[in-house]
């Protein structure tokens, strides 16, 4: 019922969507250049790779190594707008219509989290990553990592249909109310780096 869920609502939201998504692209172009779609190899489940497209928010600035400047330094205020209306996020569906991701779960992270995870914590990959989830409704950026992966788990633990509605609902209102989007200090969320007491 989920994947049946997942699939139909991504088509359908593709579909509806798709002027937006036209203009979004446009604006990135005008604003920020090529490439429009970020493109990033996430774990997906069970931690198998995925490729995650994402609207580009950030513009190329490297230092003079060719290394990416830090996140503050790259973030432009049409990109931090992006954001803040979750817009950069409507090429997901892509994936959720592909069944690598799912409308509601875990959000994705990045690869190399993976060996940083306790048993507990990876727990999170026993689902589909999803757009939204549980711990995005419930913070998102704002919280710890440790707060985070309780949230990741907690939804494991409890999936069922109408959590998932709740869960779409109560993140359109985070959307409008623009919650938790950034870490106190950063322009997205902390790096994870690990359990220091494991």
């Amino acid at each position: 019922m989920k994947r049946l869920f997942d699939f139909t609502t991504s088509l359908i939201a593709l579909i509806v969507l798709s002027p937006i998504i036209a203009l979004v692209a446009y604006k990135i172009k005008n604003n920020l250049g090529s490439p429009v779609l970020f493109r990033q190899t996430r774990p997906g489940l069970n931690g198998k790779p995925f490729e995650m497209i994402k609207f580009r928010t950030m513009k190329d600035a490297t230092d003079k190594d060719g290394n990416p400047l830090p996140d503050s330094e790259r973030m432009t205020p049409f990109g931090d707008k992006l954001r803040n209306s979750s817009l950069d996020e409507l090429p997901e569906l892509w994936n959720v219509l592909k069944g690598e991701m799912s409308l509601v779960g875990p959000r994705p992270l990045l690869m190399q989290y993976l060996p940083l995870y306790n048993k507990e914590q990876a727990r999170r990959h026993d689902v589909r990553p999803g757009v939204t989830g549980w711990a995005q409704i419930n913070g998102r950026n704002a919280i710890s990592w440790d707060e985070k992966f309780k949230l990741d788990v907690w939804y494991v633990d409890n999936r069922s249909f109408w959590l998932d509605i709740k869960i779409l609902f109560f993140t359109v209102k985070k959307v409008f109310v623009k919650e938790g989007i950034s870490a106190d200090g950063h322009v997205t969320i902390e790096p994870f780096k690990g359990n220091a007491d494991d």
